[in-house]
């Protein structure tokens, strides 16, 4: 049934990806592939975390942005191809999801991604998933780690994916990167902090990520965080946090920043954040980016099990690294830099 699923919803997505030059909408992406629009309304929401119609829209304003900065094509001619019926009507939802006009846009040259493809597994693996099956990442998990990075884009506006990678590996080096893999839940943990558990391959390929997040033990910051969408309905957001606090930020506070409230551009993260108990601070701007600072409590100690100690500080090696590049200078919020 799983498999049914992924497979109507990919045919969705494959549909929007050839037709992104047209208006769009859940009738049309229903009655091109005969299933009920309510159905298919469902399980593509349930499936990718975003209605037919937003996901269509990011894609379609990604391309278009991708137009304004490599083309010399005019305005109202991307517009247009957008699936928008003015320039004033593409206009406005362009600025509120990317905070420039089209023409301020192209001025800057710095292009990003609201939303990329997005490809679903066939078969999602079932597991009985637990923080201890959450490990260190390695080098080995790059590429599934990327990979990741790029279904998961909404949720970091202005994401320079090159910089990014090149400093993931300082990330993994230092131990401050820990990572889900599939097939995770067969794997035997051997105590109680995050274990290297050598990821296994999958049809030929590196193995999924289903969850990875870089932190900072210093400050008790989320620096990255991202779970497939596939999987991000089961819970696996709680699992990291419980394994930061109960492990390896015992005791202290535990930081990240997100999208401020009314930004069109969130698709829920906001939502998950205070639903997991974290509660909103300052107001921030990171890159040239309006954010918000939330701050999770830390567990009363009858909360924590018992043998969990906070790792120690490796004073020699915490480097300012790791900030999602956005072309614009950063309001220094004290995290090191993801």
């Amino acid at each position: 049934m799983q498999g049914q699923t992924v497979r109507i919803v990919s045919q969705a997505i494959r549909y929007i990806e050839e037709h992104l030059h047209e208006k769009m909408d859940l009738e049309m992406v229903a009655s091109a592939l005969h299933y009920s629009k309510y159905h298919l309304h469902r399980i593509f929401t349930n499936t990718v975390g975003l209605t037919i119609h937003d996901y269509a829209k990011r894609r379609q304003l990604t391309e278009a942005a991708k137009l304004l900065v490599f083309s010399k094509r005019p305005i109202i001619k991307i517009a247009l191809m957008s699936g928008y019926e003015s320039q004033q009507a593409f206009t406005d939802i362009f600025k509120a999801m990317y905070k420039d006009t089209p023409a301020e846009f192209r001025e800057t040259e710095n292009f990003y991604p609201l939303q990329l493809e997005i490809y679903l597994e066939e078969e999602p693996v079932k597991m009985d998933l637990t923080k201890d099956n959450i490990t260190f990442a390695m080098p080995a998990d790059v590429d599934g780690w990327m990979e990741l990075v790029s279904l998961t884009i909404d949720g970091y506006p202005c994401l320079d994916k090159e910089d990014y990678a090149a400093k993931l590996h300082q990330y993994i080096a230092d131990k401050k990167a820990l990572i889900l893999r599939e097939g995770a839940a067969s794997a035997q943990p051997n105590g109680n902090a995050a274990t290297d558990v050598p990821p296994t391959e999958r049809r030929g390929r590196y193995p999924m990520a289903i969850g990875v997040m870089g932190f900072s033990q210093g400050t008790g910051s989320i620096d990255f965080l991202a779970v497939h969408p596939q999987y991000r309905h089961l819970g696996i957001t709680k699992l990291f946090l419980d394994k930061l606090a109960d492990e390896l930020l015992c005791g202290k506070e535990i930081t990240l920043t997100t999208y401020r409230a009314g930004d069109k551009a969130d698709t829920g993260w906001r939502e998950e954040y205070r639903r997991l108990g974290f509660t909103e601070r300052e107001l921030l701007v990171e890159y040239g980016y309006p954010t918000q600072r939330f701050v999770l409590p830390p567990k009363n100690k009858e909360e924590i099990p018992q043998g969990y100690t906070s790792m120690p500080k490796d004073v020699g090696r915490i480097l300012r690294t790791f900030k999602i590049k956005m072309n614009v200078e950063v309001t220094d919020n004290g995290k090191d830099d993801f």
